[in-house]
């Protein structure tokens, strides 16, 4: 499909066109799916080497106040005041049913936070963030920076080149640092599960950054493609997909993402039901999904029992290009949540066998330091 009228363009648009993208509309955007390399070689080279992701597409906000770190735990279950400047944390926005309307990351920084929220979800995300901290906080949207991801084992090597500081970043952490003379916000983190970075840059100065990059043998450029199986491979949930406002962090399998004080305190929305659900569990699981045979499972595919009676659906299925197997992830009722579990799934009408699988279905390869 080619971009219409409405569609928005990312800073580095024409960027990628030169590079021979295919270009297709994503959450309101015309984004590169792929280039001339196609998804199978882009996921492999990011496995191998670094692999550059344009994401400026993605939400970067500013929120400050007297307090933004206690304010913002009004509207999110994460533990926002424990995080020490240059700290960062994934967490969610949540409604009063305890369930997701987005997932985010926010990082504190000296004076104020900087979040990150999903391109989908962010005009509805300001607008809540803007409401639910109006009188102690101000929420500011940085729409002159584009935002990049550079991801892969060697990524860390690639930007040392250009900031020495940057290697010793540990996972889920931020500094800001000039970069061959850019000043950019750069946290130790991504959507891969590799080892990697996302960069802010001012728009003006995007352009000629990436292409600098590119230049460097080890990056390539890489499309919506890739990132959406790389992600899967590495058990990362999709928001829409995977996570939706009827789901709980409970069921996710993201309950890690929410302290202890936050668990007993509460205090955010949802928060009635999500103690309730620790307490006495939740009624269906996320779960990692192997079908059998070569061919994937789909988004939206019933799962069975053995019986034959629909039990859940999948959430993400696709082919693993590193494992060369079909993989998925899906919600189960909690009987039938166990690794090892035997299961069917309805494609195209005939059951076909899979088994309830252990994630991340790929090592995860973050740097600790």
């Amino acid at each position: 499909m080619s971009e219409t009228s409405s569609t928005k363009k990312t800073v580095l648009h024409d960027l990628h066109v030169e590079l021979g993208a295919k270009m297709v509309p994503f959450a309101g955007y015309d984004m590169p799916v792929q280039y001339p390399d196609g998804i199978i070689k882009e996921h492999l080279h990011t496995r191998a080497a670094a692999g550059l992701f344009d994401v400026s597409h993605m939400g970067q906000v500013i929120v400050s106040g007297a307090n933004p770190s206690k304010s913002i735990e009004k509207l999110i279950p994460g533990d926002i005041q424990a995080l020490q400047p240059g700290e960062m944390r994934y967490s969610f926005l949540t409604n009063d049913n305890g369930g997701i309307l987005d997932d985010l990351i926010v990082t504190r920084r000296e004076g104020d936070l900087f979040v990150v929220v999903n391109a989908a979800c962010k005009e509805q995300d300001i607008a809540l963030l803007t409401e639910g901290l109006a009188g102690e906080a101000s929420v500011t949207e940085l729409t002159d920076r584009a935002l990049v991801a550079l991801q892969g084992p060697k990524a860390a090597a690639v930007l040392a080149r250009y900031s020495a500081e940057i290697a010793s970043m540990p996972f889920m952490s931020f500094r800001e640092v000039a970069i061959d003379g850019v000043a950019c916000f750069v946290t130790r983190s991504g959507y891969t599960g590799e080892d990697g970075y996302e960069i802010s840059i001012p728009n003006e100065q995007a352009v000629g950054f990436c292409r600098k990059l590119l230049a460097e043998p080890e990056v390539k450029p890489i499309g919506l493609g890739a990132r959406d199986s790389l992600r899967l491979e590495a058990g990362l949930c999709l928001y829409g997909h995977d996570l939706t406002e009827k789901t709980t962090p409970v069921a996710a399998g993201l309950l890690w993402a929410i302290s202890k004080r936050r668990r007993e305190e509460g205090g955010f929305p949802g928060a009635a039901v999500i103690q309730a659900e620790i307490a006495n569990k939740p009624a269906m699981k996320r779960v990692g999904i192997l079908p059998e045979g070569r061919a994937p499972a789909r988004e939206h595919t019933e799962i069975t029992d053995e019986a034959g009676n629909v039990i859940g659906e999948i959430t993400s299925g696709g082919f693993s290009p590193s494992l060369e197997i079909p993989i998925a992830m899906g919600y189960v009722p909690l009987a039938f949540s166990s690794i090892g579990t035997k299961i069917n799934l309805l494609v195209r009408g005939k059951p076909r066998p899979a088994v309830v699988a252990k994630m991340p279905f790929v090592e995860q390869r973050y740097y600790r330091g």
